[in-house]
């Protein structure tokens, strides 16, 4: 039975023939122009396609750096316009605040009433007076003898005091305080 197996083992490959030899079994003579020239000839294309790659290549290295030129004069001008826009937000800031709340001086009215209460507190010896007589002095309302008294006090700091007046704690006293 074994044979048997065997046999048809043997008969499912083509069984080689007598005197044919396949073709990797064939020997071939060259000669050393012969091999060299089939090597070229197999090389050569690579070699071509080896050198198409460089150049690409080259090329690729020279856009990359043309790029990381681009991107290093735009990233210069960001920030310029950045630093620009950080500047106009600053400057913007600063007028709106001048407008939202801004200093007042005293005009020359006001100026003028001021040295006026100054010069008759130093006339009066007691160098008091209310507010009622030197509105009456100046010939003005409560809001214009309030300006021109803020302005006085602002011009000498720490010279002028406000008390009550001693018989109505209603009404006050512009008071001229000792250097």
């Amino acid at each position: 039975m074994n044979n048997v197996a065997l046999a048809r083992i043997n008969t499912f490959g083509p069984s080689p023939k007598a005197g044919f030899e396949s073709p990797s079994d064939q020997l071939i003579v060259l000669t050393d122009g012969q091999l060299q020239g089939l090597i070229k000839e197999a090389i050569e294309p690579l070699q071509d396609e080896i050198s198409l790659l460089r150049e690409e290549r080259d090329q690729d290295h020279q856009e990359i750096e043309a790029l990381r030129a681009r991107t290093t004069s735009l990233e210069s001008a960001l920030d310029q316009e950045i630093s620009r826009v950080c500047m106009d937000i600053a400057y913007d800031r600063k007028r709106l605040a001048k407008l939202e709340n801004p200093i007042k001086e005293p005009g020359k009215t006001e100026t003028a009433r001021a040295e006026k209460i100054e010069k008759y507190l130093a006339s009066r010896p007691d160098h008091k007076a209310t507010f009622e007589t030197l509105k009456g002095m100046l010939q003005i309302n409560n809001v214009l003898l309030n300006q021109a008294i803020k302005t006085l006090m602002d011009s000498s700091p720490g010279r002028y005091g406000i008390t009550k007046a001693q018989g109505d704690k209603r009404k006050r006293t512009l008071v001229m305080l000792p250097r």
